[in-house]
């Protein structure tokens, strides 16, 4: 059969009436329509099939969609489908040039219309099938955000993120039905809200303001120490942003964070862009689950983490475009497996503390070229009645590129 375009059509909660006359045609023409429920019903008329997305969708889709291989196929999406929608993973299956695709406003582009924000200006997000963690990694004093909820109760989630974080006083705007005669808003301040959205069609708007117990967090690497929850072990905080600053993250980017302890370099790593991606391999079961729970609270709970010991807790990862070694460089075959693993032009960064580590280090150099540099933190501290300069021992760092050999 031959492999036909597919149209995908972006619909509001306006129906049939809010759609442009290239969308209506599309869907009059189509043999097959695919959708949910609620957009089926949007639709009048009759068609050879309408077919509901079963759930889950993802496993299944490659199937439905080869099942119907050669008819004329629509599929109803919400407002714009290559905004956090079925077009987006559409494209990715079967490629931009089988796809026609028709959009609506986005809920996030209505919700600005309304209430005067720019878009532009507007962090938006989306919690549907995603942690609502998330959202911890934009909560920022005067920030704007759309929140795309999942479900009536997503105004309460969204509320509960803002208050653990301290920035109970935010105001939200819950905008539900958005295009649709049945249009609702309400409005309140999140340390105060206990009620569910009028439909499950609903994106919540906050404002972001702080409380008195807020603490902020930059994006920039190199955050407090007291930001992670760790028994010690952590790459300190002046020698994170060090490292960091060597390891580059590039929007899209994978880190394999190897000895990870607290997690704090992949954590940092995946907070640079959201598009950042981590893997913290880490053998104690203790600190494998207190990465996890970093991750969560800083608003990066796609971090991987994977428990094991490494060299072999790496096999079968996905290739990494950069690699942090903050352990175990003695290890045997540790540093090979990595530099295998690692793609041409990807970054390697280790940091030694101890003259074994340290001489292993310039063993690799010599081999593997690349910069050597020492890094040495003085604190004030009390010295009697004064205060001296107290050293944390220095640290040596390694940077190397795959493509410098």
């Amino acid at each position: 059969m031959d492999a036909r375009v597919i149209t995908v059509v972006g619909i509001g909660a306006d129906g049939w009436d809010g759609l442009a006359e290239e969308s209506r045609e599309a869907l009059r023409s189509a043999e097959v329509l695919f959708g949910n429920q609620r957009q089926l019903d949007l639709v009048p008329g009759e068609y050879r099939e309408r077919v509901a997305w079963p759930s889950p969708l993802l496993p299944a889709l490659p199937g439905l969609i080869e099942r119907y291989e050669g008819r004329a196929i629509a599929v109803l999406a919400s407002g714009d489908p290559m905004f956090h929608g079925i077009g987006s993973t559409l494209a990715g299956m079967l490629g931009a040039d089988r796809l026609r695709v028709l959009p609506h406003p986005s809920s996030a582009s209505l919700a600005c219309a309304r209430l005067g924000w720019p878009l532009d200006r507007v962090d938006v997000l989306s919690i549907v099938g995603r942690p609502a963690s998330t959202l911890n990694a934009v909560i920022a004093p005067g920030r704007r955000l759309i929140v795309l909820g999942a479900g009536r109760e997503a105004p309460i989630i969204v509320a509960a993120v803002l208050s653990g974080r301290g920035f109970g006083p935010s105001r939200m705007t819950v905008l539900a039905d958005l295009g649709a005669e049945s249009e609702t808003f309400a409005h309140g301040v999140a340390s105060q809200w206990t009620e569910p959205a009028a439909s499950a069609l609903a994106v919540v708007a906050v404002e972001c303001l702080p409380g008195p117990d807020a603490d902020p967090l930059p994006r920039v690497a190199g955050l407090p120490d007291e930001a992670f929850e760790h028994d010690g072990q952590i790459t300190k905080r002046e020698v994170r942003a060090v490292t960091l600053s060597r390891l580059g993250p590039l929007p899209g980017e994978l880190l394999w964070d190897v000895g990870a302890g607290s997690g704090s370099v992949a954590i940092e790593w995946a907070r640079a862009h959201p598009s950042c991606e981590a893997i913290a391999v880490e053998d104690g079961p203790e600190r494998a689950k207190r990465i996890g729970r970093n991750a969560e609270v800083l608003g990066v709970p796609g971090v991987r983490v994977v428990e094991g010991r490494a060299p072999d807790a790496l096999d079968g990862l996905p290739t990494p475009d950069a690699v942090f070694i903050g352990g175990g460089l003695t290890v045997p075959g540790l540093l090979d497996r990595c530099w295998d693993a690692l793609r041409p032009g990807g970054r390697l960064v280790a940091n030694a503390v101890t003259l074994e580590s340290e001489a292993r280090l310039v063993e690799l150099r010599r081999t593997h070229g690349g910069e050597l540099v020492r890094v040495g933190v003085e604190r004030a501290a009390p010295l009697g009645g004064f205060t001296g300069w107290r050293p944390a021992m220095p640290v040596t760092v390694w940077t190397t590129r795959k493509d410098t050999l």
